[in-house]
């Protein structure tokens, strides 16, 4: 069985959080693995089995970031980071703490809606850029 695959044959689920405070989204490089390393992400990682979309994001942002944050929506679109691994991405909102790179990146960034493009997004989250944009230009 592919490691990707869960025991029913589905595929299992990473999530990323478009993380926002203060009207920017916060950008994460990837220093790990080195196919990705120095390209932007929206921080997150898999779902452990029986974990919901939202824990899972909270739990791995606390574990990637080292902040609590709440999960709010998940954003358009679904995509097969490889075969069994199926990326969904969510808006979250940070409740406490400040960001740090703890975990598979080396810099975060905050980014406000007209600095978005400034960096060099995986192609699955620079899919999502336009609906982040909205999200941190809403009233």
């Amino acid at each position: 069985m592919d490691k990707g695959m869960d025991p029913a044959g589905e595929n299992r689920i990473v999530v990323g959080g478009a993380l926002i405070h203060q009207g920017r989204v916060l950008a994460a490089r990837r220093s790990t693995p080195a196919e990705v390393a120095g390209r932007w992400e929206f921080p997150g990682g898999k779902a452990e089995p029986g974990e919901t979309e939202t824990e899972a994001l909270e739990r791995e942002l606390m574990e990637e970031l080292g902040v609590r944050a709440r999960a709010l929506t998940r954003l358009p679109g679904a995509w097969l980071v490889r075969p069994g691994l199926e990326l969904r991405l969510w808006a979250a909102e940070l409740l406490s703490g400040d960001p740090l790179p703890l975990q598979e990146h080396d810099e975060l960034r905050w980014l406000g809606a007209a600095e978005l493009a400034e960096v060099d997004w995986l192609d699955h989250d620079r899919e999502v850029l336009p609906e982040v944009a909205r999200l941190l230009t809403a009233p």
